[in-house]
């Protein structure tokens, strides 16, 4: 579906929204699905904690909002007016959040042992996608700061190199921005992977924001890619699992509709297709002003942050020298080390005595967001729980622990592929110590954080390098996820018997 003139586009309108509410307004009596009735049924705790309002609004998507056997085609009409607001030629809503939409994506483009070059950064659902298409992946590294360990852009030549060396290739996968707030010169990728005839996919789960202001960085699909999702519950005001699949001119949408049909829910939530519809007109209409104030409040915690002793904000000078990377104030990465703690331990600190959850916390630092839901009071509460955590007696033994770490630069030394993921997940499977899996083949993926990179993917061999940076990130004290084994004494690799 072509991309409507703007003049034709009227943002007032929410009309998934106002049908879901016209719906509600019949007052018709459901002998369907959920069971609860409109509310009727609900537990009287459940009742009390939503309220009747949310319980009545709470229906499937079936082929309409109000009648499960006929579509009325709001759901079009509301994803026209999202894809003109991001920018795109089509968009689909994701209610089972972008995770959706990566995995469709690559069922959509790639078969069984076709070539796609994929950031190694990737998020666990490109993983499934790869497990679940068959494809096979050339990684690319980020780049990696190598004070801070953190995961910076993946570069236009790392790129350009990978489409040389492998002219096959279907497609390239790419998280921009990345966890870390940090995205990629995608222009001049998505350029690149045109005259290549390569489809550009770019997981921008952390930019739903970035159509809406210009100081931030350029959305994936008005840079030229082929498409991208973004999480409409992550920094703006839609309900969790709340996800947009934007699409560009070269994939129309019966090319990777029936895969999304693949993988999501057959009982789409209206409440959270409608949370995505209302979303979207508030940034259109209200986005420039919206972002103007976050942004500010951003800058200010910043500046107010940066005057405590032992934090140090990490700002947008970790791209200087990179052209075409961006980066987002909005996400503010707070480095811990001098208050002599982890950042898991500062977490832990910080919302049992202070009253704050923060995003992400590894071995150095935390992550908070701003977003449009920020006031001055919210960052002045945020303030102050870190000037309480900085005024903290300092304690030399944990400060030390973090600089035990293992430089994240090495994660791009790590195992290199033998198998494709899906070989790998489909094959039986073996337990054994940790120290005895070099020369093995990795069947379940292993990522420390900081910098986030799976040091293991399924179907990597396993080196002894890899081994020893394991070794390095679990005494450190470092966030591991992905194994079987959290404490990372056991690994998963493939049984080649």
């Amino acid at each position: 579906m072509a991309r409507r003139e703007s003049r034709e586009i009227d943002h007032h309108r929410a009309p998934f929204f106002e049908a879901l509410l016209a719906y509600r307004d019949q007052g018709i009596i459901p002998y369907s699905t959920p069971g609860h009735k409109r509310g009727c049924g609900a537990p009287e705790e459940l009742l009390a904690a939503l309220g009747s309002s949310a319980l009545e609004l709470d229906i499937p998507i079936g082929g309409g909002v109000d009648d499960t056997h006929r579509t009325s085609g709001v759901q079009r009409e509301a994803e026209a007016l999202a894809a003109d607001a991001w920018g795109a030629d089509d968009a689909l809503f994701l209610v089972n959040g972008s995770s959706t939409g990566n995995i469709a994506f690559l069922l959509a483009t790639c078969r069984p042992g076709d070539t796609v070059i994929v950031a190694r950064n990737l998020h666990t659902s490109l993983l499934s996608g790869l497990i679940l298409s068959g494809a096979s992946p050339v990684y690319v590294f980020p780049e990696i700061d190598p004070d801070l360990n953190l995961t910076l852009d993946v570069s236009a030549e790392a790129v350009e190199q990978a489409l040389s060396d492998n002219p096959d290739a279907r497609a390239v996968v790419l998280i921009s921005p990345s966890y870390t707030g940090v995205s990629s010169d995608l222009s001049r990728i998505a350029a690149r992977c045109r005259a290549s005839g390569v489809r550009l996919f770019v997981d921008e789960a952390w930019g739903p924001h970035f159509p809406f202001h210009p100081d931030l960085p350029e959305p994936a699909v008005r840079a030229g890619a082929s498409g991208a999702v973004t999480s409409i519950h992550k920094l703006l005001a839609g309900l969790t699992q709340a996800s947009l699949l934007t699409l560009g001119p070269d994939v129309p949408r019966e090319s990777i509709a029936p895969a999304v049909s693949l993988v999501e829910t057959t009982s789409p939530s209206a409440l959270i297709a409608a949370s995505i519809d209302v979303a979207r007109r508030q940034m259109a209409l209200h986005g420039r002003e919206l972002l103007d104030r976050t942004i500010n409040l951003a800058h200010a915690a910043r500046r107010e942050l940066s005057t405590i002793p032992g934090i140090s904000v990490i700002g947008a000078d970790v791209i200087s020298g990179r052209p075409g990377a961006g980066h987002d104030p909005t996400r503010i990465m707070i480095d811990v080390r001098g208050t002599g703690l982890t950042g898991l331990e500062a977490e832990s600190l910080l919302r049992s005595r202070a009253r704050i959850g923060v995003e992400m916390s590894d071995l150095t630092s935390v992550i908070a967001h701003v977003t449009i839901g920020d006031s001055r009071k919210s960052i002045d509460h945020l303030i102050a729980g870190f000037r309480w955590l900085g005024d903290r007696p300092r304690s030399s033994s944990r400060a030390r622990r973090s600089e035990d770490a293992p430089p994240a630069g090495l994660v791009a030394s790590a195992g290199r592929p033998l198998l494709t993921p899906r070989e790998a997940a489909m094959s039986p499977s073996l337990t054994v110590p940790l120290e005895q899996a070099s020369g093995q083949v990795a069947a379940e993926t292993v990522t420390p954080y900081p910098p986030g990179i799976p040091v293991m993917a399924p179907g990597d061999l396993i080196t002894q390098e890899a081994l020893e940076y394991l070794r390095m990130a679990r005494d450190s004290g470092q966030y591991i996820s992905g194994p079987q084994d959290a404490s990372l004494g056991t690994i998963r690799v493939v049984d080649q018997h």
